[in-house]
C-alpha cells in the first residue's frame, strides 16, 4: 500500500519513506502492472501512440483517429516518438516510467520484431496498426494491402496501360511487400511481363519518390502509368512528371495509396487507394481500451481486425495516349 501511494503521488507518506521506496523501485528497475493499475483505478487509462513515421500525412490522418476516440473513451493519450538512433531498451524503460496502460503502435514500429518484443516483456498490452506482423498476444486492425494493390493495377491494366511503373515503399514494413505482391499478381492475371527497370525502391517520403520517378522516366521507354505506394511518392512523381514537361495523365497516369491530405493538395488530384487510416486509429483504441477494462472476448484480444478500402478515382488517371503515326512524307 505504502508502495502504491508513493507511485499515484498520495500525500499521505512520510518524506522520509518515500524517499527510501523510490530509492527501491530506481534500484529494482520496478513499474507497477498495467493490468492491476487498471482494474484499481477505475476508468482512467493511459495509452500510448508511438511513432516513428516519415510521412507527415499519415502520421496526421492517425492523430486525429486517436484522440477522437481517446475522448469518447475517457483516456488519456500519450503520443510518443521513437528516433531511429535511440535504444528500444531505454525507449521501453521511458515508456513504463511513464506509467501506461497500453500501447497502439504504428508502422513502421510494428513491424519491427524487436520493438514488439520489448514491448511483451514488460508486460504493456500492444495493439498493432497496419501490419501483417502478428506474433501471438498482439491484436492488429489492417487493411488487405494485397488485395488493394492489386485492384489498382487491374483498374490501370483495364484504362489500357501495358508499361506500369511501380515505387515500392521503405523495406522495414510489411505493407511494402504485400502491395508489391498485389502489383505482381495483377500483372501476372493479365498475362503482362514484369519488367525490373520499370519497379524503383522508394521509402515512404516525397524526397524518395522524386528520385524513385527520375530514374523509372529516364528510362528510354518510360510507362505511361506509375503507381506509387502512397500518396507521398505518388505526388512526388506529379512534380517530377510536371518538371519535364509532361502532362498528367494525359502523357503519365499517376496513382498513390493511402488517401491522405496529400492526395487532395496537389493538380491534379490522385486517383488512390482509401486506406480508413483514421478508422483505424479510432479502432485500435477501441479495442485496447476494451481489452484493459474487460470488456471484449478473448478471441477480440489476440486477432487481426481487417477493414475495408476503397478505390477513389480522380483527376490524375487517363487510357495511354494514342500518338498518331507518322507518315513517310512527315519524316
Amino acid at each position: 500500500m505504502t508502495v502504491s501511494r508513493v507511485i499515484n503521488d498520495h500525500e499521505a507518506v512520510r518524506s522520509v519513506t518515500r524517499e527510501r521506496v523510490k530509492q527501491s523501485i530506481e534500484a529494482l528497475n520496478y513499474a507497477p502492472s498495467a493490468a492491476a493499475r487498471t482494474l484499481a483505478g477505475g476508468d482512467e487509462l493511459r495509452i500510448g501512440l508511438v511513432y516513428s513515421n516519415p510521412s507527415a500525412s499519415y502520421l496526421s490522418e492517425l492523430l486525429v483517429g486517436s484522440l477522437d476516440q481517446a475522448r469518447h473513451s475517457n483516456v488519456h493519450l500519450l503520443v510518443e516518438q521513437f528516433e531511429e538512433e535511440a535504444s528500444i531498451a531505454e525507449f521501453v524503460q521511458h515508456l513504463q516510467r511513464g506509467r501506461l496502460d497500453g500501447i497502439i503502435l504504428p508502422p513502421p514500429l510494428c513491424d519491427l520484431p524487436e520493438m514488439v518484443a520489448a514491448l511483451q516483456a514488460v508486460d504493456l498490452p500492444i495493439v498493432s496498426v497496419a501490419t501483417s506482423y502478428s506474433p501471438e498476444g498482439i491484436s492488429v486492425v489492417s487493411i488487405d494491402d494485397f488485395s488493394a494493390a492489386r485492384e489498382m493495377t487491374q483498374h490501370l491494366i483495364s484504362l489500357g496501360h501495358a508499361r506500369i511503373g511501380f515505387i515500392k515503399g521503405n523495406p522495414n514494413q510489411c505493407a511494402t511487400e504485400r502491395r508489391y505482391e498485389g502489383y505482381l499478381a495483377a500483372l501476372s492475371e493479365a498475362g503482362l511481363e514484369l519488367e525490373p527497370s520499370l519497379v524503383s525502391q522508394g521509402f515512404f517520403t516525397y524526397r524518395s519518390g522524386l528520385d524513385a520517378a527520375e530514374q523509372i522516366l529516364d528510362l528510354s521507354e518510360p510507362p505511361t502509368a506509375i503507381f506509387a505506394s502512397n500518396d507521398d511518392m505518388a505526388a512526388a512523381t506529379v512534380a517530377v512528371a510536371h518538371r519535364r514537361g509532361m502532362d498528367v495523365p494525359g502523357d503519365l497516369t499517376v496513382c498513390g495509396f493511402d488517401d491522405t491530405l496529400m492526395a487532395t493538395a496537389i493538380w491534379p488530384e490522385l486517383t488512390t487507394i482509401r486506406q480508413p487510416i483514421q478508422a483505424m486509429s479510432r479502432a485500435a483504441m477501441d479495442l485496447i481500451v476494451k481489452c484493459l477494462r474487460g470488456t471484449s472476448d478473448q478471441s477480440a484480444q489476440n486477432g487481426a481486425q481487417l477493414l475495408g478500402y476503397s478505390l477513389i478515382r480522380r483527376q490524375s488517371d487517363a487510357a495511354p495516349r494514342r500518338r498518331p503515326r507518322h507518315s513517310n512524307r512527315e519524316k
